[in-house]
C-alpha cells in the first residue's frame, strides 16, 4: 500500500471521493507497490480503486480518458524509496570523489524503475525474479550496465558475488523480446581486448532485441587511494579499441542491419581520429552516454551557420573540458570566418579538482573555471555547457553557483544546451 498525500481538485479521484491520508491498495484488482504498478494500471479509462483508512477498506469507481491523470498525489515520485547500489565496482566514479561534497553526490542508485522511467542504467544485482517477470509482463524497456559477460570477471569488477549469476536476467529479458540498451565501462587490462570480444560476441546473440551497446572509457580521478589499480586509455589503446569495435560493427551490420555497438566520442578524440558522420550513429540511441554527441552538435552548428544572419560586433568566450577543446576551437573558427565581426575565445579547462586525466566537460567545477579564466579576455559573456550543472540548476559540482563565478570573473554566464543551434545562437546573440 502507498499513502495518498494529496488529491488534485476537480480530478477524477476528487470527484469519486478519495481523500488525502488514505492508503492506495489496488487498481482494478492489481496491488500497487510503486510508481511502475501505478502508471501501468492507472492508464485504463475505468478504474476500480480500493483504498484503506484506519484499517477499513473502501471501493471507488473512476471514469477518465485513457492515460489521463487520476489526480492522486504521493510523497515521492517512485512512491517508494530509491534502491541504492549493492556493488563496489572497481571503476565507480562516486568512490573517486573527494570528501566534503554535498551528500547527494555520494548516492549510488541502482533502481530498475528509474531505468525505464528516466533511462538510468542498472547492474541487475538489485533485481529479483519477480522484478524481471514484471518487466516482461509489462513489456518495459530497460538499460543495463553489463561491463562483461564473463561471470567471474563481472563478480570481480563489481565486487559482488552475485553479479555473474544475475546475467541470467539479461538473457531472460532478451529471449522475451524486451528492448535492451546496454553499456560497457571499459577498463584497460580488465575487460578490454579478448574479454571485450567475448562480451560483444555474447551480446550479439541478443540481436535484434538488443537495441544498442555503448562502450565508454573508464574515468579515473586523482582520488583513488586504496582502490583497485586501474590505468587510463592511451591514444594507442583507444585506437585498438575502435578497431576491435569496428570489426563487430561490420559483422552486425551485415547480419542484422545495425552496428548495434557504439564507442563513445572520447575514444575518437583520444585516438586522434575523425568523428564518423551522422549515419554511423543510427539515430543516436546512446546519445546520453556521450555517443555521437559531438557529431550531432557539429551538424546542428553547421546547419545553423548556413541559416544565420550577420550579427553585430561581439566577443564571447567558451569554456570546455580538455577532451573537446580542439573540436570546439574548430567550430568557433568556422563561425569567425563566416562572420568576421565576432570573436569567440575558447578555453580548455584543466581539471585540477578531480585530476588532469578527467577531461570531459561535464565534470568541470566552478573553482577550476575561476582559477584558469581569471584575467583572461572573456568578452560580453562566458558560455558553459548545461552538462556541467545539475539538471534544472545553476550549481556546479563543487557547490559554487553561477552567481559566485560571475562575481569573480566580472562577466555574465549563459548556460548552453547540448545543441548546435543553441550554441551558435549564444555566440551570435
Amino acid at each position: 500500500m502507498v499513502e495518498i498525500t494529496g488529491v488534485i481538485q476537480d480530478s477524477p479521484a476528487a470527484h469519486a471521493g478519495i481523500r488525502k491520508g488514505m492508503q492506495l491498495v489496488s487498481l482494478n484488482g492489481h496491488v500497487i507497490r510503486d510508481v511502475v504498478d501505478y502508471m501501468y494500471y492507472a492508464a485504463e479509462t475505468a478504474l476500480d480503486v480500493v483504498t484503506e483508512l484506519d484499517g477499513k477498506q473502501a471501493h471507488y469507481h473512476l471514469e477518465k480518458d485513457e492515460y489521463d491523470d487520476t489526480g492522486l498525489e504521493f510523497a515521492s515520485f517512485l512512491m517508494d524509496s530509491k534502491q541504492s547500489c549493492r556493488n563496489k565496482c572497481v571503476f565507480c566514479f562516486i568512490d573517486q570523489m573527494p570528501p566534503g561534497m554535498r551528500e547527494t553526490l555520494y548516492f549510488k542508485d541502482d533502481d530498475a524503475r528509474l531505468s525505464f522511467l528516466h533511462g538510468n542504467y542498472v547492474t541487475l544485482t538489485n533485481m529479483t525474479q519477480e522484478d524481471v517477470d514484471r518487466i516482461i509482463a509489462m513489456r518495459l524497456g530497460i538499460n543495463v550496465s553489463v561491463h562483461t559477460t564473463n561471470p567471474e570477471l563481472r563478480c570481480k569488477m563489481m565486487q559482488n558475488r552475485f553479479a555473474g549469476e544475475k546475467l541470467d536476467y539479461l538473457w531472460q529479458m532478451a529471449k522475451a523480446g524486451i528492448q535492451l540498451n546496454c553499456q560497457i565501462v571499459l577498463c584497460p587490462g580488465l575487460n578490454d581486448g579478448e574479454e571485450l570480444k567475448r562480451t560483444l560476441t555474447d551480446l550479439g546473440k541478443m540481436l535484434p532485441h538488443l537495441t544498442s551497446v555503448a562502450v565508454v572509457p573508464v574515468g579515473l580521478s586523482k582520488f583513488r587511494e586504496e582502490l583497485y589499480p586501474l590505468t587510463p586509455f592511451t591514444p594507442e589503446t583507444a585506437a585498438a579499441t575502435l578497431d576491435l569495435i569496428a570489426a563487430f560493427q561490420e559483422q552486425f551490420l551485415e547480419k542484422f542491419g545495425t552496428r548495434a555497438v557504439f564507442p563513445s566520442d572520447e575514444f575518437f578524440l583520444l585516438a586522434g581520429r575523425e568523428l564518423p558522420d551522422e549515419s554511423y550513429y543510427e539515430g543516436y540511441p546512446q546519445y546520453e552516454n556521450g555517443v555521437g554527441m559531438l557529431r550531432s552538435l557539429a551538424d546542428e552548428f553547421h546547419a545553423a551557420l548556413d541559416e544565420a544572419d550577420a550579427p553585430g560586433k561581439r566577443t564571447v568566450a567558451v569554456a570546455t573540458g580538455m577532451a573537446a577543446y580542439s573540436f570546439l576551437c574548430g567550430l568557433m573558427q568556422e563561425a569567425e570566418q563566416r562572420f568576421p565581426e565576432i570573436q569567440c575565445n575558447v578555453y580548455g579547462i584543466r581539471n585540477d579538482f578531480f585530476g588532469e586525466s578527467i577531461t570531459v566537460t561535464g565534470l568541470l567545477t566552478g573553482q577550476d573555471i575561476i582559477r584558469q579564466l581569471s584575467g583572461k579576455p572573456l568578452g560580453e559573456m562566458l558560455l558553459l555547457s548545461e552538462s556541467i550543472f545539475r539538471k534544472n540548476s545553476e550549481v556546479f559540482l563543487d557547490d559554487l553557483t553561477i552567481a559566485d563565478v560571475e562575481r569573480v570573473l566580472h562577466t555574465k554566464i549563459r548556460i548552453v544546451p547540448n545543441d548546435g543551434y543553441e550554441l551558435l545562437d549564444a555566440v551570435l546573440n
